[in-house]
């Protein structure tokens, strides 16, 4: 048994550093790129003027995309049972869960390559996150100083995570993922492991391998 622990351990660090070459290989493709479209911006400026659209209104609205419910397994995972909308809009949307774990989002992602943030963030930048794969650790004022600094300390070490405080959330701490989420008793919790194993980057992924870096930073 102690052989197997050691070599699904192995197996996950080795997972993770190759998640970090590849986010280090594709940032510095979408560094070269920006630049491309940078230049071909301002040509397209001076020759043919300026075009903009705008897709959405600023107002806040509903996830009309997203309907269903939680259905909580046996593990104590909580699993959405229904659709997740994936339009990127331009306006504030009404989650039916908090933090929400997926629905309409912002066309920006909140950088999640083990970011921890110090204020809550917009929600519509974070589901983009969680659509790229990623692990949101969130806490509540309840939470001890203790957990919070253990946990930034494990999301800090993995790529395709990120935390922030959420004082609108029921519990202390709560981890999230693509159409999953459950609440965890502290950093020392097995289950923020197993849920690390799980869904950083897991099956439920809606677009496995997009960068976590290039996004908003706060």
């Amino acid at each position: 048994m102690g052989s197997a622990k050691k070599s699904n351990t192995a197996a996950r660090k080795a997972r993770i550093e190759e998640m970090r070459r590849a986010e280090q290989a594709r940032e510095r493709r979408n560094r070269f790129l920006t630049i491309g479209a940078g230049v071909l911006a301002v040509a397209g400026l001076v020759v043919g003027g300026v075009y903009v659209v705008k897709s959405q209104d600023d107002s806040s609205a509903a996830d009309a995309k997203t309907s269903g419910h939680f259905v909580t397994g046996k593990d104590g995972v909580k699993t959405w049972k229904g659709t997740l909308g994936r339009t990127h809009v331009a306006r504030t949307v009404k989650y039916q869960t908090e933090p929400p774990v997926g629905g309409d989002h912002n066309k920006a992602w909140m950088n999640c390559n083990g970011d921890v943030y110090t204020k809550a963030l917009t929600n519509v930048n974070a589901v983009h996150s969680l659509e790229h794969g990623a692990v949101w650790v969130t806490y509540n004022s309840k939470a001890s100083k203790a957990d919070v600094d253990a946990l930034a300390a494990q999301v800090r070490k993995t790529p395709y995570t990120l935390m922030s405080p959420d004082d609108k959330q029921k519990d202390p701490i709560m981890l999230t993922a693509w159409g999953s989420q459950r609440t965890v008793t502290g950093a020392s919790d097995p289950n923020v492991g197993k849920f690390f194993e799980q869904f950083v980057q897991g099956k439920q992924t809606p677009e496995p391998g997009a960068t976590c870096s290039g996004g908003l930073s706060q």
